[in-house]
């Protein structure tokens, strides 16, 4: 275990090997070999399209980077920290997202994201160099950090639109994001992402290249206020735009679920057995000659076609009319195609939301007072009813992971906790937010509230409590209890010291040795290693962990199939071990100091049981 992120060179390399096993050579890329076999599909490197963007191979190599950062748990700030599957992660987002791969790649069924706009007035701009360390912190920026690790808060500023690269800055803040979100989507996966129309045009090429452009799905219109702006200059701007895209074809379509105003158009006058129907167009969309033919109906009469022409071949209509589904009018001088509603699956949305439906900035601003004492301690929430619209797109499925990397007030915990309360769902979600700090004098620092992630971390607790308050004057029919609360979790660096790579000089690498007699960070402690393990051996942090006890140490199961061993090591544990034959045992190599006989018998035991034997 390198304690690194994912490699994600390294995951592209696999994905390549198994497509074009010829073109590699001594396990190298052979890109004469590559070029030959895409032929004629190579573009010319000086005649290409595509969006182009000051620092945008900067931004590349920001996909590439892994980090040796973890999540360090935060049970005072969570609610049921030991059973719920919901989680807030308080952390720069880019840096959360290389943490998350491991653990969450190909595990998120739907990612929301409302990320600055771009205005001139988004505090957004930084270093996402996490790791860097002190000297070239200091020689970069001459702010002196303890730690030996970036500061972000310092490093904010506004991306003001007098800058040379107001537009550049912005893409290359979310193009690593934007890719590495891409992995943790499953296959049938889709992103939402809110914008307006500073961006919305260099957004949608942006996503065209990380997603693909045969995965768009669609630019949502969403009205979001209804009063007249009478400041503006030149339109008063009722609506923003909501890009969606899926992760691949697997996805092969989502609908709306059906309200009783979608049916009331069906009926049965006629005592049909397949149930209520409706009329539906029997006419081709395109003129079509070799459906221009005359229909006879039962009692002789000749019906024309329409202008178009009919919308089916003579054979299939003719099919129809055998199975019912086309009937004649009691006059016979015309044809009815019966659509039933127990067809009917759900409903096609529109591309056009409006505020009865979606919400408004009212709606939202009103969901914010209501929980905060009538006050508005955020500036700009988008309303729950917006977030809920996207998560009935999946109404046959209610039990998957929703992501919001730029969670603000913490708008999509609550629509994800409201929706469950009200159909029963089990969908959970994982929000992450920077603790940008609020502004003295604003309702948030007033009431408290010294960061934007303190803000979402009480909006939660409190959507909580009165989710609670609602639900103890109602009767339970329910046989599985809703999931009302959440792990709350802060990223950090690790708990293990890392190796400097480019350290020179016998001197310097004598004086690493020597602190690494003890690779654990000062002030660490096992909950926290357990965790960062967790991640790191790619299990989510949700997974089970069952405390137990062999031989007078303490010792963790986890995912019921792994041991984790960080109190201690003695032959009673390992027998416990070998009896279990979990997957893999990890532990400390400072259980093993000066007891090397140990460790050979432990490995030697468990390699014989099946079991892999990790140390750290």
């Amino acid at each position: 275990m390198d304690g690194q992120s994912l490699n994600l060179t390294d995951e592209r390399i696999t994905q390549l090997k198994a497509l074009f096993p010829d073109v590699f050579s001594e396990g190298k890329i052979d890109f004469d070999r590559l070029k030959a076999s895409l032929g004629e599909h190579l573009a010319n490197p000086r005649d290409r399209y595509e969006l182009s963007w000051a620092g945008k191979s900067e931004a590349r190599k920001e996909v590439q980077r892994q980090t040796s950062a973890t999540l360090l748990p935060d049970r005072e700030s969570s609610v049921d920290f030991d059973t719920s599957e919901n989680l807030f992660i308080e952390g720069e987002n880019l840096e959360v997202l290389r943490v998350l791969q491991k653990s969450y790649f190909g595990r998120v069924k739907m990612i929301y994201i409302d990320p600055p706009y771009n205005t001139g007035n988004d505090s957004f701009v930084y270093p996402d160099d996490y790791s860097e360390r002190k000297e070239e912190y200091e020689r970069r920026t001459g702010i002196k950090d303890e730690a030996g690790y970036l500061n972000k808060q310092d490093l904010w500023k506004k991306n003001s639109r007098e800058s040379g690269q107001f537009h550049s800055v912005w893409l290359s803040m979310m193009y690593p994001r934007l890719y590495l979100s891409r992995n943790l989507l499953r296959e049938d996966g889709v992103i939402f992402v809110s914008i307006d129309d500073n961006e919305q045009g260099n957004l949608k090429m942006l996503m065209d290249e990380v997603f693909g452009e045969e995965n768009f799905l669609a630019s949502i219109i969403w009205k979001h206020t209804q009063q007249s702006k009478n400041d503006e200059p030149y339109f008063s701007r009722h609506y923003n735009y909501q890009l969606a895209y899926r992760k691949s074809e697997k996805l092969q379509s989502f609908s709306l679920p059906r309200t009783e105003r979608d049916n009331a158009n069906y009926s049965n006058s006629d005592d049909d057995p397949e149930g209520p129907w409706r009329s539906g167009d029997v006419r081709s969309p395109n003129p079509r000659k070799t459906l221009m033919y005359d229909i006879i109906s039962p009692n002789g009469t000749s019906i024309s076609p329409p202008e178009n022409g009919w919308r089916w071949s003579n054979d299939t209509l003719q099919e129809k009319i055998k199975t019912g589904e086309i009937i004649f009018s009691p006059d016979q001088t015309k044809i009815i195609r019966k659509i039933y509603l127990k067809n009917q699956q759900g409903r096609t949305p529109e591309n056009i939301w409006d505020g009865e439906e979606a919400g408004t900035t009212r709606t939202a601003n009103a969901e914010i007072k209501e929980l905060f004492d009538d006050k508005t301690i955020f500036d700009t929430p988008k309303p729950t009813s917006l977030i809920k619209r996207f998560m009935r797109l999946f109404h046959k499925e209610k039990d998957f992971i929703i992501l919001d990397f730029f969670a603000g007030s913490g708008t999509t915990a609550q629509a994800v906790l409201d929706l469950n309360a009200e159909d029963g769902g089990n969908r959970k979600f994982i929000l992450v937010q920077l603790p940008e700090a609020t502004e003295e004098g604003s309702e948030a620092y007033k009431a408290d509230y010294r960061t934007i992630a303190d803000i979402s971390k009480a909006r939660i607790q409190k959507v909580i409590e009165k989710i609670k308050a609602q639900q103890a004057t109602q009767l339970d029919f329910k046989d599985k209890k809703q999931d009302l609360g959440f792990k709350a979790y802060r990223v950090a660096p690790s708990n293990f010291k890392v190796w400097q790579q480019d350290v020179q000089g016998a001197e310097a690498v004598a004086t690493q040795l020597s602190v690494f007699q003890n690779p654990y960070r000062e002030g660490t402690n096992e909950e926290n290693m357990l965790y960062e393990l967790i991640l790191k051996s790619g299990l989510p942090l949700t997974t089970s962990v069952e405390e137990k006890e062999a031989g007078g140490v303490k010792y963790y199961l986890v995912n019921g199939d792994r041991v984790f061993a960080l109190h201690g090591v003695n032959p009673a544990l390992i027998q416990a071990v070998e009896a279990l034959k979990p997957l893999v045992f990890i532990t400390l190599d400072k259980h093993f100091a000066g007891q090397d006989q140990l460790m050979s018998n432990t490995q030697l035991q468990l390699q014989e049981a099946g079991v892999e034997f990790r140390v750290i």
